[in-house]
């Protein structure tokens, strides 16, 4: 009997020395999909933001408005004028062209596992006066 209570206590020692093994493989992978989930988050933010700024360039042909629409639909990021190209500046003439806002935004990862940062990208291109 007592050989057998001696067995299942190195049972255990092997799972924890497994479980030691397996963390951090698993902690990676958790890692990794919270960062990718947030930079997925970000980039359809910036799509959309370029989106409705173009569309706003577009129909309006104002660059501050479409400065401003981009800056308050990206939301919660910290989106600068800075980070927001509009072209053409004007959407005037009897030949319609097209309209063009690009967002860039860098963004931090967290665990640093891929890197320090990473920077993104939204454009949004329209027809002027659409």
């Amino acid at each position: 009997m007592p050989r057998l209570r001696t067995r299942g206590h190195r049972e255990r020692g092997a799972a924890a020395v497994e479980f030691a093994l397996v963390l951090p493989i698993l902690l990676l992978l958790i890692f990794g999909i919270v960062e990718i989930g947030r930079a997925y988050y970000v980039q359809t933010t910036l799509s959309a933001a370029a989106r409705e700024g173009v569309r706003v360039m577009a129909l309006q042909n104002d660059t501050a408005a479409a400065r401003s629409t981009t800056k308050n639909v990206a939301g919660g990021l910290a989106v600068t004028d800075s980070q927001i190209s509009v072209t053409p500046t004007t959407c005037s003439g009897s030949t319609a062209g097209t309209a063009t806002v690009k967002v860039t935004y860098p963004v931090t990862l967290m665990s640093g596992l891929f890197g320090a940062s990473i920077t993104l990208t939204g454009t949004g291109t329209m027809r002027c006066h659409g």
